[in-house]
């Protein structure tokens, strides 16, 4: 017993540090983007977007509240956005969206990553012109036609609809992000979308070889467990 009992508490502590890393990082990304458009949802869709997101990954109210409660301060955190690229196991292309409050020591913590499995961090530049830099839009739905149809007539631009397993998805340019979330819900009513963001999405994926997939994997847990790193995208398929 004494061994399951410590194996056991070993696995929840382990699930406690994950919960805080999520409720973390979405706490910072609420924050910020209180900070820079305003505590109300109804008029800042930003914040609107970002606390359905965390809504959906099971992120407390309290801890919610508590991000948009400091936004209302005049003291605070300065984070900056960061971003690096490079090139991750099996030479797959990776870009790391990061907030940061001390971007010496973000730099440094990312390298880290790179270098502890042997990848190689590059230039601004060096892998983003091969992905595209898009708002993402998914709901349950089946009509893509009357969604493309909706989102003409609103004069917004977008890139590809699809329709799969019970959802649409719409691909837009990043900048057409509000336009497409306001066209879709004045044609459709109040949506609860499932994805609502704006990622990079690779223009072309490639396997990775199965001798990298355990260091990919690994590199991976590694860039998700620092603090200050948002989003990891990559083009492996």
């Amino acid at each position: 017993m004494g061994r399951a009992y410590q194996n056991r508490k070993v696995s929840m502590a382990k699930t406690s540090d994950q919960k805080a890393r999520v409720y973390s990082k979405h706490a910072r990304v609420i924050y910020v983007t209180a900070k820079q458009g305003g505590v109300d949802p109804a008029g800042n869709l930003a914040l609107r977007s970002a606390i359905e997101r965390a809504k959906r990954d099971q992120v407390p109210t309290h801890v919610i509240d508590k991000a948009i409660d400091k936004a209302q301060g005049s003291a605070g955190e300065d984070f900056a956005a960061a971003r690096y690229e490079g090139f991750g196991p099996g030479g797959c292309m990776v870009i790391v969206d990061c907030l940061t409050d001390n971007p010496n020591r973000t730099i440094g913590d990312v390298r880290q990553c790179f270098t502890k499995t042997k990848c190689k961090l590059g230039t601004p530049g060096s892998v983003s012109h091969s992905f595209d830099h898009c708002a993402i839009f998914v709901f349950p739905g089946e009509d893509d036609e009357a969604v493309l149809e909706a989102l003409m007539l609103a004069d917004v631009e977008v890139d590809d609809i699809e329709c799969e397993d019970g959802n649409i998805t719409v691909f837009a340019p990043a900048t057409e992000f509000a336009r497409v979330r306001t066209a879709l819900n004045d044609a459709f009513g109040e949506i609860e979308f499932e994805v609502e963001e704006i990622q990079f999405v690779p223009k072309d994926t490639a396997p990775i070889p199965a001798d990298d997939e355990p260091m990919f994997e690994k590199f991976l847990d590694m860039l998700n467990d620092v603090e200050d790193v948002q989003k990891v995208y990559h083009n492996v398929g």
